[in-house]
């Protein structure tokens, strides 16, 4: 069974439907005991960096989550879920994530491009992934996102061109993650949640 995090925010049902779409059991819940027996976790995200990490605060999640991560079985964080991974967000000032990987989340210059970046844009494969196992480079995903992540260790899977190119994808061990949304990117976002539950063996 696949744990999508509940803490209020993220389009939570648009990935257990996902999920079942391709045949894998998916649950939304914040119980720990859940999170911490499931095969894999999901964690999307949609708002502002400062209030997830608060209401991961507020439920107790974060440790359960690092807790799994350590454990080695899969992870998978969606558009804030990756961002959350990282270290700290320029967001309102500076706020720390969880720090799993090493690097900052930063804003575009909204004085170069349009902010936010919403729509489709292709992802060009940087190496060979796990979770990507079936997407060709330059395939098309959709995005929504005023902030991107900056890397300070080489775990970038892919990256995507808005004006310069920024990473839209990593993989480190057993976390994965991606910018876009897979749960609204059609049949090649489906085939990254089809990839994930195999991961977890739901598959």
């Amino acid at each position: 069974m696949i744990a999508i995090v509940d803490y209020e925010m993220g389009n939570l049902r648009s990935v257990q439907k996902g999920f079942e779409k391709v045949g894998a059991e998916a649950i939304i819940t914040r119980d720990i005991s859940v999170i911490e027996s499931a095969s894999g976790v999901v964690l999307p995200g949609v708002g502002a960096f400062t209030v997830c990490m608060e209401n991961l605060e507020k439920y107790g999640l974060i440790t359960p989550i690092k807790s799994f991560i350590e454990s080695g079985k899969p992870f998978l964080g969606i558009c804030l879920g990756l961002q959350l991974l990282f270290e700290e967000s320029v967001e309102f000032g500076n706020c720390k994530g969880l720090g799993l990987i090493k690097g900052k989340v930063r804003k575009f210059p909204a004085d170069e491009m349009k902010v936010p970046h919403m729509g489709w844009n292709s992802v060009d494969i940087s190496r060979d992934s796990r979770l990507l196992e079936g997407i060709h480079d330059g395939t098309y995903f959709y995005f929504v996102h005023s902030y991107y992540v900056d890397p300070e260790e080489d775990v970038s899977i892919a990256t995507t061109d808005y004006g310069f190119n920024f990473v839209s994808a990593v993989e480190k061990g057993n976390i994965f993650a991606t910018q876009f949304h897979p749960e609204k990117s059609q049949a090649e976002g489906l085939k990254i949640l089809e990839n994930f539950a195999g991961l977890a063996g739901e598959k």
